[in-house]
């Protein structure tokens, strides 16, 4: 029988560590340049190794830091739809940090195409079984906002298992259709820090959302930095018919 390919072979060995607790409690895993040192396989091998475990949610990468294996605690969501989106309320809580209110965000303002510079924003911080894992800043135009202004769920200190997305769509003249994403690396602000407990400029995994209404409106924009060490973001691309 034919042997399987190196990267196969290196997956599973790798793998086979993980379950057997040689990197537990999220260790760092040795360094592709480590590795083709240590086993005599090209970087290429490695890194696709790599690739397949970061993509089964093995392990996870932390830029500039190295990759790890992926612990029982660690929050993972695939993501697929709006409606997955707005599931996040299944087995995650909301805890607002700053409740809703009027504001002026030059940059908002522009994001969701006001005419003016004023928004609505929210501050909040998800956690999963009881470990914060993600800072959100929602901004809202005024139309969207009021109907949820005052509203228990966007109050400061509020705990729920709501979503923002689910708390005003049933106000808005037509559904959330869409929502554009950008995903880059972005440093944890004093208050990022403060919500998910890690230190002040710690990489974090920032996305971007911007959701549309079904006539292309934007109606929310939502900037969220999440934990790298307690998250694990998993999108699955199926080619178009």
């Amino acid at each position: 029988m034919r042997a399987p390919p190196a990267y196969q072979a290196l997956r599973e060995r790798l793998r086979d560590e993980i379950g057997a607790g040689v990197y537990s409690g999220g260790a760092r895993l040795p360094t592709e340049s480590e590795l083709v040192a240590r086993l005599g396989l090209s970087r290429q091998t490695v890194r696709r190794a790599f690739q397949e475990l970061v993509a089964e949610g093995v392990v996870y990468r932390v830029p500039g830091r190295g990759t790890y294996a992926n612990d029982a605690g660690r929050y993972l969501r695939q993501l697929g739809s709006i409606e997955d989106l707005m599931s996040l309320s299944d087995d995650t809580t909301m805890e607002v940090l700053t409740g809703l209110r009027r504001r002026v965000d030059v940059d908002a303002a522009s994001r969701l195409r006001l005419d003016d510079d004023v928004v609505y924003a929210v501050t909040f911080r998800r956690l999963h079984d009881a470990v914060p894992f993600v800072v959100t800043r929602v901004f809202l135009p005024e139309h969207v906002a009021r109907p949820v202004l005052g509203a228990a769920e966007t109050s400061d200190g509020a705990v729920s298992t709501t979503t923002i997305i689910g708390l005003i769509e049933p106000h808005l003249a037509q559904p959330i259709a869409e929502a554009a994403q950008s995903i880059t690396v972005g440093a944890a602000d004093v208050d990022v820090a403060t919500g998910v407990g890690c230190a002040a400029g710690h990489p974090m995994l920032r996305v971007d959302r911007l959701y549309a209404d079904a006539s292309g409106t934007p109606v929310e924009l939502a900037v969220s930095h999440f934990l790298p060490e307690q998250y694990t973001y998993r999108v699955t691309l199926r080619r178009s018919r």
